[in-house]
């Protein structure tokens, strides 16, 4: 590609060519109507994302761990969807990770040419000892962050899987990686503006990935949150309400289970499904791999 210019995303485009002279219905219905395409960019790259999950499934199985790496939008976008894993899942804190060109700062400001510095990835990406256990999605809609392809070409040095997650047909940036997700947004309501079609698509994709990988790890029973720990009042109640869901047990004796548990939702449907103790019940999921219905098939034979 010869330039930026050529990108769909720094396109303009047609639809909201007068948006500017628009009364405010119809700047939102104008932005409305061009949201509505997003979900099916989406959808045309699910045999994309499906390979990916299977990175990331095969990758934590091995012990290793996801790296969402970005710039801008993008990179805070990786760092929120990492940031949500540990309390939603119980998964552990260094399981995904997301790295944002700039640094903490970043996250709440914009850091004016971070994105261009491609030894400042090298750097971020240094005390993590990336290896072959591991896989790296690098997150840039237009494929043209410096910073991002050079976290993608490290990773790919040290063994990771690499996936290049873009909202264009093709990157800016071409690099040699193990797969590439488009999701091809189209033109900006605002010419450029990535944050909007571009950003909402990233981020629905990074959830799909994620969400995903926890289930296929064991982290759902159902459609059931069974291994998030109640850490506040109202995960108290979702905890204990999940209990009672699935083993019949009343509400207040399943809010005690969940105390009993040590405030773990899933060792708690144990203890009340085989009538056993908090130790016995992390034995029969630990023999289980964490797979909740595992331990419950192994029960009803």
């Amino acid at each position: 590609m010869k330039s930026r210019g050529e990108l769909k995303t720094e396109k303009q485009n047609p639809k909201s060519s007068t948006i500017d002279s628009m009364s405010i219905n119809e700047i939102l219905v104008t932005i409305n109507q061009e949201d509505q395409a997003i979900a099916s960019a989406v959808e045309c790259a699910i045999p994309e994302i499906e390979k990916t999950v299977e990175f990331t499934v095969n990758s934590i199985r091995k012990g290793g761990r996801v790296f969402y790496v970005g710039a801008g939008t993008s990179g805070r976008l990786g760092v929120l969807d990492a940031s949500e894993i540990p309390p939603t899942y119980s998964a552990p804190k260094g399981l995904f990770i997301g790295v944002i060109a700039g640094g903490e700062p970043a996250l709440t400001n914009s850091i004016e040419g971070a994105e261009d510095k491609p030894e400042a990835a090298l750097q971020d990406l240094q005390k993590y000892n990336i290896n072959e256990n591991d896989t790296l999605i690098g997150i840039s809609c237009s494929g043209a962050a410096d910073y991002v392809v050079s976290a993608l070409d490290h990773a790919k040095e040290n063994g990771a899987k690499t996936i290049y997650l873009v909202t264009n047909p093709n990157p800016y940036k071409m690099t040699r990686v193990d797969m590439i997700i488009r999701a091809i947004t189209g033109p900006e309501v605002v010419t450029g503006s990535t944050r909007m079609k571009a950003g909402t698509a990233t981020k629905l994709i990074l959830n799909m990935i994620s969400t995903a990988t926890m289930i296929k790890l064991g982290k759902v029973y159902g459609n059931l949150m069974v291994d998030l720990m109640a850490v506040n009042d109202k995960l108290v109640d979702r905890g204990t309400r999940i209990i009672h869901e699935v083993t019949g047990i009343d509400y207040t004796q399943s809010g005690k289970l969940l105390t009993e548990s040590g405030m773990s939702v899933k060792t708690g449907i144990v203890m009340g499904m085989l009538d056993c103790s908090k130790a016995a019940a992390e034995q029969a999921l630990e023999e289980q791999d964490g797979f909740l219905h595992r331990v419950i098939s192994n029960q009803d034979n």
